[in-house]
């Protein structure tokens, strides 16, 4: 079956935007059974922001009975931990905006799915950050603090995992979000239905003209992204190659005062420093 790529924003937004979908990976990657929700936002947005800088959740839904609240986000290239780091904390400080206690009404939970980037784990393609506080002895959780609420940061590296450490149910949806990167799935491969489902959803021939545009836009985006990238690591790489060559012709210089047989002319002519840098040096 051909598919559009989950990488595209347009395209993880149109599959996970659907409720159903929503709360099934809510439920394997979460373990959350009882998430109530009729609806998903997408580029959800606080207003006012919180904090200096403006973002925008992927996909965002809160279940208001159970008090939860989950976030996705499609991760791009350049993405960092600290990003996403920030997107938590906002949604968490949001949640208290009008509490007049400091305590959290409602549980967060932010999922972040990384395409492009290999898991920096050689034992999984999850990673989580869960805000709970342990014991630094033994590194037990101590529920005194925050009750069992627990705010969860999860991090799924769906290219390159390993589903020996993953339940069979997260392992499942990993691999079929990599399935898709190349355009092409076998749904037999598949026995949950809500993956047959998404691979319906985004089935090349559901795809409007407008997706069309949108995952043109962002692929030029991202090779833009990708050129800039490599033109400042070049640029690092350049000053770090300049930065060496000038440290070494000033020990260079160094040794020849300290032998002291040259002038601190002859010695700027010898290694093709300044001049001045060379009396500089001879004062040190």
């Amino acid at each position: 079956m051909k598919v559009a790529p989950l990488r595209y924003d347009v395209i993880f937004k149109k599959a996970f935007g659907q409720p159903e979908l929503f709360k099934a990976l809510v439920k394997d990657f979460l373990q959350i059974d009882n998430f109530e929700i009729d609806k998903v936002e997408n580029d959800k947005a606080f207003y006012p922001p919180v904090g200096n800088v403006n973002f925008k959740f992927d996909l965002f839904a809160e279940d208001k009975k159970n008090r939860i609240i989950v976030e996705m986000q499609q991760a791009h290239y350049s993405d960092t931990y600290e990003r996403f780091l920030y997107y938590q904390l906002c949604a968490m400080v949001e949640s208290i905006a009008s509490s007049k206690s400091y305590s959290f009404p409602a549980t967060v939970n932010t999922v972040i799915f990384f395409s492009r980037k290999r898991t920096p784990s050689p034992n999984s393609g999850l990673l989580e950050v869960d805000f709970q506080a342990r014991d630094t002895y033994d590194g037990s959780v101590i529920e005194k603090v925050f009750g069992k609420r627990q705010h969860r940061l999860l991090f799924v590296y769906v290219n390159d995992f390993c589903d020996v450490y993953s339940s069979e149910e997260t392992a499942k949806w990993m691999q079929a979000f990599s399935d898709t990167l190349d355009s092409e799935v076998d749904s037999e491969d598949y026995e949950n239905p809500y993956i047959s489902e998404m691979f319906e959803i985004i089935k090349e021939d559901n795809i409007t003209a407008d997706e069309r545009a949108q995952m043109k836009e962002e692929n030029n985006l991202e090779e833009g992204e990708k050129i800039a990238l490599e033109k400042g690591r070049e640029k690092g790489r350049k000053e770090g190659r300049e930065e060496g060559r000038q440290e070494a012709l000033e020990e260079a210089a160094r040794n020849f005062l300290a032998i002291g047989s040259l002038s601190v002319e002859q010695i700027a002519n010898a290694t093709g420093l300044s001049l001045e840098r060379v009396k500089v040096l001879s004062e040190q």
